[in-house]
């Protein structure tokens, strides 16, 4: 490998498309090209077939049955009907939803805009882990509480929630629980019925699928949710999400479906987490490295780490070479710390001198070496 090689470490940010993901959307391009709603002739039976497998994938990837599989076109939109469609159909019971501070802004922005029309939300805190307190979730709940929304693992320092035991006080207060698995999928195994989970989010392009396509489980019985609709017209996926399918995109997000259930079995985490494990003891040896997030409970591939004395944006610039991030990916933009470190009481400083690492599928150890010798030498110049 040339030293000059871009090494990617922002599998968070996206995975590449797998080659036989690819492989499996390309007819759907070209002759394979019917609309999935058209149900008189063969073109539309086939893309009906394909939606329909690819459906049955995704289900099997997370224990749902295919009928509470809908597609979208992403978390985002995902998370948008998930938490709108909530408190539209449940403001008969109450106006209250519980998230939590390092939400991603998919979650928190929709949350900012219920509060104008009415509804209240509380933001739980989260501590130096980025762990949520079950005790102050259960404090939280009220009589006017209809749901609760919190992630799978943290996009940014990979900490995982307890998902099982927030699944189970959702269940035992007949609340609605809401979880963005964005960053789990295809990285941890999933069960929405051991979790608990009764409305879950996902997206192609994070387990090296497609971009822009995506899923929304809603769970049917025991309990069965009712979110209303966001997007009408036409009556696509039984009413829940109008428009004409992207039966491309579908048949990609159901072969990466397939696949991440395929490397599950094979315990390829494994691998990753060696990875990950040997950037993170590699690093530490610098000096004046720490690590933000849960080291006990958190995503196989990926780290977080606070760089003494030198911010993060002057690394990266350092070292083009390496595809690293600050924070998300939808907020890299934005010219402000991490709101995710600042929740766990990091200082502004700190979380601007934090740098999230995610490695994927096709990091090789090679890659791990030469990223470690790159960042050593970046840091010892930026050291004063």
């Amino acid at each position: 490998m040339s030293a000059q090689a871009p090494i990617y470490l922002d599998y968070n940010a996206t995975t590449p498309l797998e080659p036989m993901v690819l492989e499996a959307m390309l007819p759907y391009f070209t002759h394979k090209f019917g609309n999935a709603a058209s149900n008189s002739h063969n073109f539309g039976w086939q893309a009906t077939d394909a939606v329909k497998t690819a459906r049955e994938q995704v289900a099997s990837l997370i224990n749902a049955t295919p009928q509470e599989v809908y597609f979208t076109s992403g978390s985002t939109e995902g998370l948008n009907m998930a938490l709108k469609g909530l408190a539209e159909a449940y403001k008969q019971k109450g106006n209250h939803i519980i998230t939590c501070k390092s939400e991603h802004k998919a979650v928190l922005d929709v949350c900012h805009r219920l509060e104008k029309q009415g509804c209240e939300i509380t933001y739980l805190s989260v501590d130096q882990l980025g762990g949520v307190n079950l005790t102050e979730l259960k404090s939280a709940i009220k009589a006017t509480t209809i749901g609760i929304c919190l992630m799978y693992a943290n996009n940014e320092t990979g900490t995982l929630h307890p998902v099982a035991e927030i699944g189970q006080i959702a269940t035992d207060h007949n609340l609605v629980f809401i979880c963005d698995a964005t960053q789990a999928v295809g990285k941890v195994p999933i069960d929405v019925t051991k979790d608990n989970i009764h409305v879950l989010v996902l997206s192609a392009h994070k387990f090296y699928g497609p971009k822009g396509v995506g899923a929304i489980y809603v769970r049917r019985k025991n309990p069965r949710v009712t979110l209303i609709p966001q997007i009408d017209g036409g009556g696509h996926e039984n009413g829940l999400r109008s428009g004409t399918l992207n039966v491309p995109g579908i048949v990609g997000l159901g072969a990466a479906a397939a696949l991440a259930l395929e490397e599950r079995e094979a315990r390829s985490e494994e691998r990753i987490t060696m990875l990950r494990n040997k950037l993170e003891k590699e690093l530490l040896t610098i000096g004046g490295i720490t690590i933000n997030g849960d080291t006990q409970h958190r995503l196989p591939n990926t780290l977080n780490i606070c760089i003494e004395g030198i911010k993060s944006e002057q690394l990266i610039t350092r070292v083009p070479q390496l595809a690293m991030a600050t924070g998300s990916a939808c907020t890299s933009a934005l010219p402000q710390p991490s709101h995710v470190l600042l929740a766990m009481g990091l200082t502004e400083e700190q979380a601007y001198s934090s740098l999230r690492l995610s490695i994927g599928r096709f990091t090789t150890e090679q890659e791990i070496d030469r990223a470690v010798e790159l960042l050593s030498e970046a840091i010892k110049k930026l050291r004063p």
